[in-house]
C-alpha cells in the first residue's frame, strides 16, 4: 500500500504543487490530502487541478478536534507543512508524534521563531548582510522552528542580493530537496 501523505499550505502551492507531481510522477507515494487555513489559497486550486482533495478549515476547527478526526480518517504517513503559517496544535502533534514536518526558508536556528516567514526571512538575511542561506527541513515541535532539524542545505549569496534574488535562489532549493527528503523520511520510517 501506497504511504500517504497530507499537505498543509496557506499560500500559493508552488511546493504542494510540486510535492505532488513528484509523487504522481514516481508512485512511491500519494498526497491523500491538501488543507488550508485560508479559503482563497492558491494552493487548493492547484491541488483540486491535479486531482487531490483540497479542504478549508478555520481556526476554531484546527484547535478543535475537527481537523485531527480529519486526519485520523486517513492516518497519513506523513504530515508535511509546505508554507503553512499558523502554530500548529497540541493535539495534532501528540497523534501524529514525529510525524509532522516543515521547511524552513533559513538556516534554522538563525531566522527563525514567530512571524518570520516568506519575504520576513529574506529581508533579514539581506539586512544582516549574510555570505549565504538555505532552507531547513525540520520536525514540528509545540515550539516555532525549534524542532529537530532533519536536513539543510546552503546557497551562496552575493554582495548585490535583493529580497527577491534571495527569494528565487531559496525557492529552488525548496523544489529540489523537498520531495527528495520527504521521500527518505517515508522510506526510513
Amino acid at each position: 500500500m501506497k504511504k500517504r501523505i497530507v499537505i498543509f499550505a496557506s499560500g500559493s502551492g508552488t511546493n504542494t504543487q510540486n510535492i505532488i507531481e513528484h509523487f504522481q510522477q514516481t508512485g512511491n507515494a500519494e498526497v491523500s490530502l491538501v488543507l488550508s487555513n485560508r479559503s482563497n489559497a492558491g494552493v487548493l486550486q492547484k491541488a483540486e487541478q491535479l486531482n487531490i482533495n483540497a479542504l478549508y478549515f478555520s481556526k476554531e476547527e484546527f484547535v478543535s478536534d475537527k481537523v485531527l478526526e480529519k486526519l485520523k480518517e486517513i492516518d497519513p504517513d506523513l504530515i508535511v507543512l509546505a508554507g503553512f503559517l499558523l502554530k500548529f496544535p497540541n493535539n495534532i502533534l501528540h497523534q501524529f508524534r514525529n510525524k509532522v514536518i516543515n521547511i524552513h526558508p533559513a538556516l534554522l536556528p538563525k531566522y527563525g521563531g514567530k512571524g518570520m516567514y516568506g519575504s520576513f526571512v529574506h529581508e533579514a538575511v539581506l539586512k544582516n548582510k549574510e555570505t549565504e542561506t538555505g532552507i531547513t527541513i525540520h520536525y514540528v515541535n509545540e515550539n516555532y522552528d525549534e524542532g529537530a532539524v532533519i536536513f539543510q542545505e546552503k546557497v551562496k549569496l552575493s554582495p548585490n542580493e535583493t529580497t527577491e534574488t534571495i527569494a528565487q535562489k531559496v525557492h529552488q532549493l525548496e523544489y529540489e530537496w523537498f520531495p527528495k527528503v520527504i521521500e527518505k523520511i517515508l522510506n526510513n520510517g
